[in-house]
């Protein structure tokens, strides 16, 4: 009986060693799951965290979209007196018609003798028109040869006096760089003309075709037309 009764408590003792060593064990077990559910919920929610700081900072850096700004409403013409659209079509036929120039326009346009437009209304006429005047220039000296028979240092300077066309220098020099003319015709048709209504001797004729105060013609081109007489 003595031998069961301690066999008994070995066995007791050896039981109670054993669900201690569960407990102890079972318990850091448990502590350590439950430590590693803990760290893992932690770091999951660190990590949405730091998504969460990314997203913030990726809308912070990430440049706004352009807004489309309204167009602005065009604003409307201011009126235009009567007087100067006046002034603009009667430019407008000066230039179409009688290839005058700007300048030509603007002083006829004001003139006491001519239109007396005021100065405003002839001048928003020659800021406003559309004109080429270098064409105008060209048609001008076109009709200085074939009518008049002048010659290309007559005909440059005529569109260029203050009391002639008023051309600006370059234009005229366009115009008569580019005007189609037989000089030496024209210098002939002159002599002509001084010869049958002036009665001047051949020599009077050559000084008169080349003087600076006369006709401008060139030596060669005098020499042609008393030659040709």
């Amino acid at each position: 009986m003595k031998f069961i009764g301690g066999l008994l408590k070995k066995v007791g003792i050896a039981f109670a060693v054993l669900v201690l060593i569960a407990v102890v064990f079972g318990g850091g077990s448990g502590e350590k799951s439950s430590s590693s559910n803990s760290n893992k919920k932690e770091e999951a929610a660190a990590s949405q965290e730091s998504k969460n700081e990314e997203k913030a900072e990726s809308k912070e850096e990430a440049p706004a979209e352009a807004k489309a700004e309204p167009e602005p409403e065009p604003e409307p013409e201011p009126d235009v007196p009567v007087e100067y659209t006046s002034a603009l079509k009667k430019a407008e036929s000066y230039s179409d018609i009688m290839y005058m120039s700007k300048q030509g326009i603007y002083d006829q346009l004001t003139s006491e003798y001519g239109d007396k437009f005021s100065a405003e209304a002839a001048q928003y006429a020659v800021d406003n028109m559309e004109a080429d005047w270098n064409k105008n220039a060209l048609k001008k000296a076109e009709q200085y040869s074939d009518t008049m028979y002048m010659s290309k240092q007559g005909i440059y300077d005529q569109l260029i006096s203050e009391h002639g066309e008023k051309f600006e220098p370059d234009q005229a020099q366009y115009a008569v760089d580019n005007v189609e003319a037989d000089w030496n015709a024209n210098a002939l048709a002159k002599a002509k003309t001084y010869q049958e209504t002036m009665s001047m001797s051949p020599e009077a004729i050559r000084d008169q075709l080349t003087s600076e105060y006369g006709e401008k013609f060139t030596q060669e081109e005098a020499d042609y037309a008393i030659q040709n007489l």
